[in-house]
């Protein structure tokens, strides 16, 4: 897994769209400078080879065996009434903590962004024009089989734009995943999900849990939000329908699939108390048991004296020898 810095997909393709699903259907993904200038894009070019015929492809899709050198070009449209400069570079993909998708700062790619190479680094795109430019992606001949994804990124203006790139390195791919680290709590259930093989997943989840009052949580298999990218891990959470639970012990039970064959299940479980409310119920308890135990010992010390006082009552008196007359 990459560990170089990452800028989130908020600041470079909350209007890009580079690694949103679905892609938008105007293939293109758009920046605006920071002065409110017109509105620049990028996408991929369309041609003939086109994979969507009417708004041309949201994405590039490449193919190759380690070794290979693949092309593509990408086209820069300026609409505006200036000339534009614009700087292109490959990007990782990557997920961060939460299953949002990223991308890999300038410099720091270690995979498919380190393999994409712009025939031209820096473009200055005439008023009202566009520009195509070509690119290469050279696959190492150690490159691991399967998904790497990436990205062309544009920048300009202050501002960041991109295209997605979906490369698979050919040969044997696996899809497998595991379901770690659950953990049950208050407001819901935190779990870590890892993809365990080479391809890109999109995962299902099926949760249930069961307290000793009966079912908490039924939820059939549905799609998570979440593109999972080879070998990364991500911490998910499903949140209780209605309350939390409180004064139950619960199990539950996570089932996770995604396609070619993934599947795993986890298990966990929590005791409720609220033991803030059984602290208050508790106090009062203690002076309802005090005052019982204090009523009890006087009764008893009460029963005692009365005891004493028979005992003496009872007792024979004594008299001198050989008087006959009281002492």
């Amino acid at each position: 897994m990459p560990s170089g810095p990452r800028v989130t997909v908020t600041c470079l393709l909350a209007v890009a769209g580079l690694l949103a699903l679905p892609a938008p259907s105007s293939s293109a993904a758009y920046g605006a400078d920071p002065d409110g200038g017109s509105r620049w894009s990028v996408a991929p070019a369309t041609g003939d080879t086109a994979r969507t015929a009417k708004d041309g492809r949201p994405s590039f899709y490449l193919e190759g065996a380690p070794g290979t050198v693949l092309q593509d070009t990408v086209t820069v449209t300026n609409p505006g009434d200036k000339p534009r400069t614009v700087r292109l570079r490959g990007a990782d993909a990557d997920n961060t903590g939460d299953g949002s998708l990223a991308v890999s700062d300038t410099g720091e790619s270690r995979d498919s962004g380190a393999w994409i190479t712009p025939a031209r680094e820096k473009v200055k795109v005439p008023p009202r024009t566009r520009a195509e430019i070509p690119f290469t992606v050279t696959v190492p001949v150690d490159a691991v089989p399967g998904d790497h994804p990436g990205a062309i990124v544009a920048s300009s203006g202050g501002r960041d734009a991109g295209v997605r790139l979906h490369l698979r390195v050919s040969g044997p791919t696996l899809s497998a995943l595991t379901v770690e680290k659950v953990r049950v709590g208050g407001q819901g259930i935190a779990y870590d999900l890892v993809n365990r093989g080479n391809t890109v997943l999109r995962p299902k989840l099926a949760v249930r849990a069961d307290g000793v009052f009966g079912e908490r949580l039924d939820r059939g298999p549905r799609d998570l939000s979440v593109e999972l990218l080879p070998g990364r891990r991500v911490e998910l959470f499903e949140p209780w329908s209605g309350a939390a639970p409180a004064l139950d012990s619960v199990d539950v039970k996570l089932t996770v699939t995604a396609g070619g064959g993934a599947r795993d299940e986890a298990t966990g479980s929590a005791a409720f108390v609220p033991w803030g409310a059984l602290a208050g119920a508790g106090g009062g308890l203690l002076v309802v048991a005090g005052a019982a135990l204090w009523f009890v010992r006087r009764r008893r010390r009460a029963r005692a004296l009365d005891q004493d006082v028979r005992e003496s009552e009872d007792a024979p008196q004594l008299v001198s020898a050989g008087t006959g007359e009281s002492p």
